[in-house]
């Protein structure tokens, strides 16, 4: 671990290489197209689907509600995602020619192999998402995408969950071509910016100190609320999560328009909030959006509350608002997430160093839970 005191760490700033791995086979740049070998599901099979299920647990959960947006979006194909471990017992509405995803970076995680073995069962097809080759879901699935993050040791995944959202966006994108739901000209221009991702992360990567100076001032704080819309509220979930895997602070995330229904009575000066505020200014959701953020924050600022953003590189709007800004660069709506994350990785990194505690070795917590 030469130059980093945690794996952890290490793992957060090998994530442009992780992302490289992931995307760069998987791109035919010339054709403008995306390749996926490994799926085996034909594509008349995937030009018939009306249906997909997410299935995953913890922070590959997050990855799949991500995904949901970006399947959604470009595919034009319903997406629901649901916790592995109560997959089994809800009896799952999946149908025959339905398709399945299951998400986990062991690949071994139990209830979600449970879920696929179910989802097969009542005849859906499946595809896994696993950071490691032959692993039991990998090898039980009708498809797989191996995102190639490289070995991940710290119990709190971070390189992971980057490579999972870009290999949903990946197979986002390929479903997209394969039914013909995206102009060449738009997929073209996805294909540009994720060979953009990797380098964009490894900008966000040198705040780093910013993101230390800002533990610094906030790790003796107990509570902590993190929110974002639409796609970027699973970032928000997953900020918390790692915070309060790490440094046992309790975080909670949400959709930002639902603190209004219950969470804004916690806000003020001793609970600081996270807010994800990026803006693609070339989509007018994402402006939408934006401007409803611009008043969360104001309206947070009213009860005292203590704001740190993650705003798009240049934004003047959330500097004047928040109490801290950490920018990140400017990228479309759909791959934002990745760069956001980051920042949250390393601000629950710091805080829980600065705090003293095990960060590679929290308590409680198993890498793979087979149970």
């Amino acid at each position: 671990m030469t130059n980093f005191p945690h794996y952890m760490i290490r793992e957060i700033f090998e994530q442009p290489q992780g992302l490289r791995a992931t995307i760069a086979p998987r791109l035919d740049v010339n054709q403008g197209r995306v390749r996926l070998d490994d799926v085996r599901i034909g594509a008349a099979e995937l030009r018939s689907l009306r249906r997909i299920h997410i299935v995953a647990s913890g922070t590959s959960r997050h990855a799949g509600m991500a995904g949901q947006f970006m399947i959604e979006e470009l595919a034009g194909v319903q997406v629901d995602v649901d916790y592995a471990s109560e997959f089994e017992y809800r009896s799952p509405l999946v149908r025959p020619g339905e398709l399945t995803i299951l998400i986990t970076q062991s690949g071994e995680t139990g209830d979600t192999t449970g879920a696929l073995r179910e989802a097969k069962r009542k005849g859906s097809h499946t595809i896994a998402i696993s950071n490691v080759e032959g692993s039991t879901i990998a090898r039980e699935a009708d498809g797989v995408i191996y995102t190639h993050a490289g070995p991940e040791i710290s119990i709190a995944s971070t390189k992971a969950f980057t490579a999972q959202i870009a290999a949903l966006f990946l197979f986002a994108l390929y479903l997209a071509q394969v039914r013909e739901a995206i102009p060449e000209d738009r997929a073209r221009y996805y294909i540009h910016e994720l060979q953009r991702l990797p380098g964009k992360t490894e900008a966000v990567l040198k705040r780093a100190a910013e993101c230390e100076a800002l533990a610094q001032a906030y790790c003796k704080f107990d509570n902590f609320m993190f929110v974002g819309r639409a796609i970027h509220y699973p970032i928000a979930m997953d900020g918390a999560l790692k915070l309060k895997e790490v440094s046992y602070i309790h975080a909670e995330g949400y959709p930002t328009g639902e603190t209004k229904h219950g969470p804004i009575a916690l806000i003020d000066e001793h609970l600081p909030v996270v807010v994800i505020a990026t803006c693609d200014r070339s989509d007018a959701g994402s402006r939408l959006r934006y401007e409803k953020n611009l008043e969360n924050i104001a309206g947070y600022k009213k009860q005292q509350g203590r704001v740190i953003a993650i705003a798009t590189e240049g934004d003047s709007q959330i500097a004047a608002r928040a109490d801290h800004v950490v920018f990140i660069p400017d990228a479309p709506e759909l791959l934002s997430p990745i760069l956001e994350m980051v920042p949250l990785q390393l601000f629950a990194y710091y805080v829980a160093v600065k705090r003293g505690l095990d960060v590679d070795r929290p308590r409680n917590l198993v890498k793979s839970v087979t149970e």
